[in-house]
């Protein structure tokens, strides 16, 4: 299968289980891939046989910066199920959501979940 991978986003969200987390929010990264057939759009070189990253970023900002969320888990969820229905031609999505500072006492990078969604017949 075919795969338009996008990477990165950063959108400012208010989620966590920590009063502090919804109140003053964060910095999210959030990756996609997306699965489908691209051979039509590459064959008539017509963006409506493929995927418009603009609406799929869209789809992204309004989740991330939308209604908090306790878990990046929500989120992630949110994200694929929203982009599953938002594009026919989508057959699959991968979707990684990074949560770069956790309100955690260890020294680390980031915290992130990733999910795959499928279409179901």
């Amino acid at each position: 299968m075919d795969k338009i991978h996008i990477r990165n986003l950063s959108f400012h969200g208010h989620h966590g289980l920590l009063s502090e987390e919804t109140k003053l929010g964060q910095r999210y990264l959030t990756s996609l891939v997306l699965e489908l057939d691209t051979r039509p759009a590459g064959e008539t070189d017509d963006l409506r046989r493929s995927i418009d990253y603009r609406r799929a970023l869209s789809i992204v900002e309004s989740v991330v910066t939308g209604p908090p969320c306790k878990l990046v888990e929500t989120v992630a969820e949110r994200i694929a199920e929203k982009l599953l229905e938002g594009f026919p031609i989508l057959l699959a999505v991968n979707v990684t959501v990074n949560k770069p500072h956790p309100p955690v006492p260890y020294d680390l990078g980031a915290v992130a979940v990733e999910i795959r969604r499928e279409r179901t017949p």
